[in-house]
């Protein structure tokens, strides 16, 4: 696996705070990414006061981290931004918290002229899936995609 850079730090273009993945946000998941082939992965622990139900992680932030990956899945394999045009999840068990790591993955399953399907899934750290999603996102051109959303090119996610 290769570690994909987060380098959206760096820039001076804007205050960048995303909820879920930036460093610099102390409230944020601060979730990162790694390149595995065909799937972009990322590992997390996730936290006490993100809970839903007593010691389950809250179905929201499942919703959030699973659109988290595919919006990291386009910008690594399909080279440019998007944003969600759609987000169907199925949960299947609950995703308790623990001290140990969950998995994330995202995967493109299709991809045309103006959109991409990527699926999605939770497992936690016995490898149980715990959440499915299916997220379509509208991209956008590479000239647009840098343009208007700060896209740095494929190659600033890689070192």
């Amino acid at each position: 696996m290769r570690k994909i850079v987060n380098p959206f730090v760096e820039s001076k273009k804007h205050d960048y705070k995303c909820f879920g993945c930036s460093p610099l946000n102390e409230h944020g998941l601060q979730l990162e990414f790694w390149d595995a082939g065909e799937e972009v992965i990322c590992k997390w622990i996730p936290k006490k006061h993100m809970e839903g139900y007593s010691n389950i992680l809250h179905g929201g932030i499942q919703a959030l981290i699973l659109d988290e990956i595919a919006s990291w899945t386009i910008y690594a394999k399909c080279e440019t931004a998007g944003v969600t045009a759609n987000l169907d999840i199925k949960y299947k068990n609950p995703l308790e918290i623990t001290d140990k790591e969950i998995t994330v993955r995202g995967k493109v399953e299709n991809i045309n002229r103006r959109l991409a399907t990527i699926t999605t899934s939770i497992e936690n750290h016995e490898g149980k899936v715990c959440a499915t999603g299916t997220v379509t996102y509208f991209i956008f051109p590479q000239d647009i995609a840098k343009e208007k959303y700060n896209y740095p090119g494929v190659e600033a996610f890689y070192e």
